[in-house]
């Protein structure tokens, strides 16, 4: 996904969460009247513009997605990191483990898949 499109969820196309295009972060609620917030601030909109700039040096689909060999391996990792949290919690349910450990561990689960959103 393009860093320089608003990134929405479900919820966020029917008025709920919006993030900025740029980072991630969550948009504030605004005003209703006027233009949606695409970005949280000036420096993610530079960037942003910047991007779309090199990207149409380059020929580039806009829609392309660059990554360094450094944030490929920080990518695999917490794909790595998602899926032992993911076994770990089968593994437990399989062994019998008790309502509260799975708890802990579904919550434990959806931070890492949390953390994983959060490449950008």
């Amino acid at each position: 996904m393009s860093r320089d499109v608003l990134v929405q969820t479900g919820s966020a196309r029917r008025g709920g969460v919006k993030h900025c295009g740029w980072c991630g972060r969550r948009l504030e609620q605004g005003t209703t009247i006027g233009r949606r917030r695409q970005y949280c601030g000036q420096s993610c909109r530079q960037r942003a513009y910047e991007r779309r700039s090199a990207l149409q040096r380059t020929g580039l689909p806009e829609d392309a997605v660059v990554l360094s060999n450094g944030e490929i391996a920080t990518l695999l990792d917490k794909l790595f990191q998602l899926r032992c949290a993911a076994e770990d919690v089968a593994t437990a349910a399989e062994d019998g483990a008790g309502a509260d450990e799975l708890r802990r561990m579904a919550g434990e689960l959806a931070r890492t898949a949390r953390d994983l959103e959060r490449l950008r």
